[in-house]
């Protein structure tokens, strides 16, 4: 009987406030993942549930080509005279 060992995977997740409150979460490496919760601590634990539902439904091959994505994060400057951007001395 062949037996398989669990392993923590890593997953990048993008979390957001929400204008009406509370938060939501992406998941850039799987497409369409996302998730919500009224406290940020919520909001993870049941991105933590929405991966792992996504994972089940896909198949092996696919969850193989996971590990070899990359997600990095990149901040990129733009030049504004919008008021909402102005500081205030």
């Amino acid at each position: 009987m062949k037996t398989t060992s669990k392993k923590i995977h890593q997953f990048p997740v993008i979390v957001q406030e929400d204008e009406s409150g509370g938060f939501w979460v992406s998941c850039p490496a799987l497409e369409g993942c996302y998730s919500q919760g009224e406290t940020i601590d919520k909001a993870l634990a049941n991105m933590q549930e929405a991966i792992l539902l996504t994972l089940e439904d896909l198949p092996i091959k696919k969850q193989r080509a996971l590990s070899e994505k990359q997600v990095s994060l990149h901040l990129v400057g733009v030049w504004t005279y919008s008021p909402a951007f102005q500081v205030k001395w």
